[in-house]
């Protein structure tokens, strides 16, 4: 290469280098928009907004999956939903759902609310439960005959609450119709998502 050309090359390839550079790291970097399922796709935020623990704050959510070491459980998939405090940096767990696959047939609470037409399961203010549609098992891998969801919200604890001296956050008659909605959009979304709603 001519040596005159020698210093244009080098300014050219400082340049290109920076211009790789920034647009690898970016001044200014967007936030992504908060995603709108939650729990491995099973719930959506609206949804999953319907239970309060009567403190507001943005909901998120934190998941694991895992296969059970003992293999009692094939499936095996559980979801806290947060809050964010009133500052949003520190959050507080809301409720907890846990997608298991189980060999008990499904039953009832005493006092629970049933699902509706076409879902097996029941309600209560401070839990809820729903199997999923039959061949469910199957298709998320598991040889036991019943895909389970449940769902705790502390928050709506009536033993907690009574220890405690404290009144429900929200009216247990409309814990009770939320939890039972969230169940309803549980069992819909998985069963579409693996492809076995009846």
């Amino acid at each position: 290469m001519d040596k005159k050309w020698l210093p244009l090359t080098v300014t050219l390839g400082v340049a290109g280098v920076a211009v790789v550079v920034a647009s690898v790291w970016p001044d200014t970097v967007e936030q992504p928009p908060l995603p709108q399922s939650l729990c491995h796709g099973a719930l959506s935020r609206e949804t999953a907004e319907l239970i309060d623990d009567g403190q507001g704050g943005e909901v998120s959510a934190g998941a694991w999956e895992s296969k059970d070491r003992t293999h009692e459980h094939a499936v095996l998939t559980a979801c806290h939903v947060l809050r964010a405090g009133q500052d949003g940096a520190e959050r507080r767990g809301v409720f907890k759902l846990v997608v298991e696959d189980t060999r008990s047939a499904p039953g009832a609470e005493k006092g629970s609310a049933p699902l509706g037409a076409g879902f097996t399961g029941w309600a209560l203010p401070d839990r809820a439960e729903v199997t999923l549609p039959t061949g469910c098992a199957a298709r998320m891998g598991s040889t036991a005959p019943h895909i389970r969801a449940s769902l705790e919200v502390p928050s709506q604890d009536e033993e907690r609450l009574y220890r405690r001296g404290e009144k429900p956050p929200v009216d247990p008659d409309t814990a009770t119709r939320n939890n039972a909605t969230v169940m309803r959009e549980v069992a819909t979304r998985l069963a579409e998502r693996y492809g076995c709603a009846d």
